[in-house]
Protein backbone atom coordinates (compact mmCIF):
# COMPACT_ATOMS: atom_id res chain seq x y z
CA UNK A 1 0.00 0.00 0.00
CA UNK A 2 1.20 3.44 -0.50
CA UNK A 3 0.89 5.09 2.39
CA UNK A 4 3.05 8.92 1.62
CA UNK A 5 0.33 10.63 0.47
CA UNK A 6 -2.55 9.31 2.74
CA UNK A 7 -3.24 8.86 6.53
CA UNK A 8 -5.74 7.18 5.84
CA UNK A 9 -5.94 3.89 3.21
CA UNK A 10 -7.88 0.88 2.84
CA UNK A 11 -8.22 -2.01 0.29
CA UNK A 12 -10.63 -4.92 0.36
CA UNK A 13 -11.21 -7.79 -1.98
CA UNK A 14 -14.11 -9.84 -1.08
CA UNK A 15 -17.93 -10.50 -2.36
CA UNK A 16 -20.89 -8.29 -2.41
CA UNK A 17 -23.27 -9.82 0.45
CA UNK A 18 -26.13 -7.27 0.27
CA UNK A 19 -28.45 -5.82 -2.35
CA UNK A 20 -26.99 -2.10 -2.63
CA UNK A 21 -29.69 0.65 -0.75
CA UNK A 22 -29.47 4.35 -1.27
CA UNK A 23 -27.76 5.93 1.75
CA UNK A 24 -28.41 9.90 1.21
CA UNK A 25 -27.32 12.34 -0.68
CA UNK A 26 -24.85 15.48 -0.68
CA UNK A 27 -25.07 18.17 -2.91
CA UNK A 28 -26.97 16.36 -5.56
CA UNK A 29 -24.83 13.27 -5.75
CA UNK A 30 -26.07 10.43 -4.52
CA UNK A 31 -24.80 7.62 -2.08
CA UNK A 32 -25.47 3.90 -1.65
CA UNK A 33 -24.43 1.12 0.54
CA UNK A 34 -23.96 -2.56 0.98
CA UNK A 35 -22.19 -4.96 3.20
CA UNK A 36 -19.10 -6.86 1.81
CA UNK A 37 -18.17 -10.64 2.79
CA UNK A 38 -14.25 -10.32 3.25
CA UNK A 39 -12.69 -13.75 4.08
CA UNK A 40 -9.69 -14.23 6.66
CA UNK A 41 -7.21 -17.06 6.22
CA UNK A 42 -8.77 -18.82 8.93
CA UNK A 43 -12.07 -18.97 6.68
CA UNK A 44 -14.11 -17.18 8.78
CA UNK A 45 -15.81 -14.06 7.17
CA UNK A 46 -15.93 -10.06 8.07
CA UNK A 47 -18.72 -8.06 6.95
CA UNK A 48 -17.79 -4.96 6.67
CA UNK A 49 -20.07 -1.99 5.21
CA UNK A 50 -19.35 -0.20 2.37
CA UNK A 51 -20.65 3.62 0.99
CA UNK A 52 -19.76 4.42 -2.41
CA UNK A 53 -20.97 7.38 -5.13
CA UNK A 54 -23.31 6.88 -7.56
CA UNK A 55 -20.68 8.11 -9.87
CA UNK A 56 -18.44 5.59 -9.24
CA UNK A 57 -21.31 2.69 -9.69
CA UNK A 58 -22.05 4.00 -13.12
CA UNK A 59 -22.12 0.92 -15.52
CA UNK A 60 -21.16 -1.62 -12.83
CA UNK A 61 -23.95 -4.10 -11.96
CA UNK A 62 -22.74 -5.28 -8.04
CA UNK A 63 -25.17 -8.32 -7.28
CA UNK A 64 -24.76 -10.12 -3.37
CA UNK A 65 -22.18 -12.54 -4.97
CA UNK A 66 -20.47 -10.32 -7.38
CA UNK A 67 -16.59 -10.39 -6.47
CA UNK A 68 -14.90 -6.44 -6.06
CA UNK A 69 -11.99 -4.80 -5.18
CA UNK A 70 -12.17 -1.84 -3.22
CA UNK A 71 -10.33 1.13 -1.94
CA UNK A 72 -10.96 3.99 0.13
CA UNK A 73 -10.74 5.28 3.52
CA UNK A 74 -12.29 4.28 6.84
CA UNK A 75 -14.66 6.34 8.02
CA UNK A 76 -16.84 7.17 11.39
CA UNK A 77 -20.04 8.88 11.56
CA UNK A 78 -22.23 9.99 14.88
CA UNK A 79 -25.61 8.59 13.96
CA UNK A 80 -28.44 10.63 16.49
CA UNK A 81 -31.73 9.03 17.63
CA UNK A 82 -34.03 7.87 20.24
CA UNK A 83 -31.60 5.13 21.82
CA UNK A 84 -28.59 7.37 21.76
CA UNK A 85 -25.55 8.64 20.10
CA UNK A 86 -23.62 5.90 17.73
CA UNK A 87 -20.95 5.71 15.65
CA UNK A 88 -21.09 4.48 12.65
CA UNK A 89 -18.35 2.87 10.60
CA UNK A 90 -17.97 2.45 7.06
CA UNK A 91 -15.48 2.68 4.04
CA UNK A 92 -15.83 5.28 2.02
CA UNK A 93 -14.97 3.76 -1.47
CA UNK A 94 -12.88 5.88 -4.02
CA UNK A 95 -12.74 3.13 -6.52
CA UNK A 96 -14.68 -0.28 -6.77
CA UNK A 97 -13.81 -2.83 -9.54
CA UNK A 98 -15.05 -6.11 -10.85
CA UNK A 99 -12.39 -8.40 -9.57
CA UNK A 100 -11.83 -11.45 -11.89
CA UNK A 101 -11.28 -14.54 -9.82
CA UNK A 102 -8.26 -15.54 -12.03
CA UNK A 103 -6.36 -12.52 -11.09
CA UNK A 104 -3.26 -12.73 -8.16
CA UNK A 105 -4.99 -14.70 -5.42
CA UNK A 106 -1.87 -13.67 -3.31
CA UNK A 107 -2.74 -9.86 -2.63
CA UNK A 108 -4.10 -9.54 0.69
CA UNK A 109 -7.77 -8.70 0.55
CA UNK A 110 -8.16 -6.73 3.81
CA UNK A 111 -5.44 -4.19 4.53
CA UNK A 112 -5.70 -0.93 6.18
CA UNK A 113 -3.05 2.13 6.86
CA UNK A 114 -3.87 4.98 9.68
CA UNK A 115 -1.51 7.83 10.70
CA UNK A 116 -3.54 8.79 13.80
CA UNK A 117 -3.53 10.37 17.67
CA UNK A 118 -4.35 8.72 20.42
CA UNK A 119 -7.54 10.26 21.91
CA UNK A 120 -8.37 8.44 25.14
CA UNK A 121 -7.05 6.38 27.48
CA UNK A 122 -5.58 2.98 26.04
CA UNK A 123 -7.47 -0.35 27.94
CA UNK A 124 -5.62 -3.04 28.72
CA UNK A 125 -7.03 -6.44 29.56
CA UNK A 126 -6.70 -10.05 29.38
CA UNK A 127 -9.15 -13.16 28.59
CA UNK A 128 -10.12 -15.92 30.59
CA UNK A 129 -7.51 -17.48 28.75
CA UNK A 130 -4.50 -15.39 29.77
CA UNK A 131 -4.68 -13.46 25.77
CA UNK A 132 -3.42 -10.15 26.47
CA UNK A 133 -5.42 -7.22 24.64
CA UNK A 134 -5.25 -3.28 24.50
CA UNK A 135 -8.40 -1.60 23.15
CA UNK A 136 -7.67 2.01 21.75
CA UNK A 137 -9.28 4.85 19.93
CA UNK A 138 -7.56 6.22 17.41
CA UNK A 139 -8.45 10.13 15.65
CA UNK A 140 -7.49 10.50 11.98
CA UNK A 141 -7.79 13.83 10.64
CA UNK A 142 -9.28 14.58 6.89
CA UNK A 143 -10.19 17.47 5.52
CA UNK A 144 -12.58 20.46 6.14
CA UNK A 145 -11.34 20.15 9.58
CA UNK A 146 -12.81 16.64 10.37
CA UNK A 147 -11.77 13.50 11.99
CA UNK A 148 -12.93 9.65 12.30
CA UNK A 149 -12.99 7.91 15.28
CA UNK A 150 -11.61 4.45 14.50
CA UNK A 151 -11.44 1.66 17.60
CA UNK A 152 -8.08 -0.19 17.00
CA UNK A 153 -7.34 -3.54 19.16
CA UNK A 154 -4.23 -4.70 19.56
CA UNK A 155 -2.87 -8.45 20.79
CA UNK A 156 -0.19 -10.13 22.74
CA UNK A 157 3.81 -8.09 23.21
CA UNK A 158 1.86 -4.95 21.17
CA UNK A 159 -1.04 -5.23 23.69
CA UNK A 160 1.82 -4.78 26.36
CA UNK A 161 2.96 -1.72 24.89
CA UNK A 162 0.08 -0.21 23.67
CA UNK A 163 -1.39 -0.21 27.07
CA UNK A 164 1.30 2.09 28.06
CA UNK A 165 0.80 4.84 25.28
CA UNK A 166 -0.41 8.10 26.20
CA UNK A 167 -3.58 10.17 24.94
CA UNK A 168 -2.16 12.37 22.11
CA UNK A 169 0.40 10.50 20.51
CA UNK A 170 0.92 9.72 17.42
CA UNK A 171 0.76 6.43 15.75
CA UNK A 172 0.59 4.82 12.69
CA UNK A 173 -1.05 1.41 12.21
CA UNK A 174 -1.23 -1.30 9.98
CA UNK A 175 -3.99 -4.09 10.45
CA UNK A 176 -7.01 -5.53 8.89
CA UNK A 177 -11.13 -4.43 9.72
CA UNK A 178 -12.79 -7.07 11.71
CA UNK A 179 -16.85 -7.28 12.43
CA UNK A 180 -17.63 -8.99 15.63
CA UNK A 181 -21.22 -10.13 16.47
CA UNK A 182 -22.31 -8.96 20.56
CA UNK A 183 -25.24 -9.73 22.41
CA UNK A 184 -26.97 -5.99 24.10
CA UNK A 185 -29.57 -6.61 26.84
CA UNK A 186 -32.45 -3.92 25.75
CA UNK A 187 -34.73 -5.02 28.34
CA UNK A 188 -35.00 -7.59 31.16
CA UNK A 189 -36.17 -10.36 28.45
CA UNK A 190 -34.87 -8.99 25.30
CA UNK A 191 -31.74 -8.61 24.01
CA UNK A 192 -30.25 -7.81 20.10
CA UNK A 193 -27.62 -8.78 17.93
CA UNK A 194 -25.28 -6.08 17.01
CA UNK A 195 -22.02 -6.05 14.74
CA UNK A 196 -19.19 -4.01 15.89
CA UNK A 197 -16.31 -2.87 13.87
CA UNK A 198 -12.28 -2.62 14.66
CA UNK A 199 -8.74 -2.67 13.10
CA UNK A 200 -6.71 -5.21 14.53
CA UNK A 201 -3.65 -4.23 14.72
CA UNK A 202 -0.66 -6.32 13.23
CA UNK A 203 1.91 -3.46 13.40
CA UNK A 204 2.79 -0.33 14.36
CA UNK A 205 4.97 2.71 15.25
CA UNK A 206 4.85 5.47 17.30
CA UNK A 207 6.00 8.88 15.70
CA UNK A 208 8.11 10.33 18.53
CA UNK A 209 8.13 14.56 18.67
CA UNK A 210 11.65 14.91 17.52
CA UNK A 211 10.30 12.22 14.40
CA UNK A 212 12.20 9.38 15.35
CA UNK A 213 10.00 6.50 14.92
CA UNK A 214 10.25 3.31 17.11
CA UNK A 215 8.89 -0.24 15.12
CA UNK A 216 6.24 -2.56 17.16
CA UNK A 217 6.53 -6.05 15.80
Amino acid sequence: MNTENSNNEVRLIGEVASEITFSHEVYGEGFYSFSMKVMRLSDISDYINITVSDRLLDGLCLIPGTTVAVSGQFRSYNNYSKEGNRLILTVFARDITLFDEEMDDSVNPNQIYLNGFLCKPPVYRTTPFGREITDLLVAVNRAYNKSDYIPCIAWGRNARFCGKLQVGENIRIWGRIQSREYQKKISDSETITKTAFEISISKLEVIAKENMEFDII
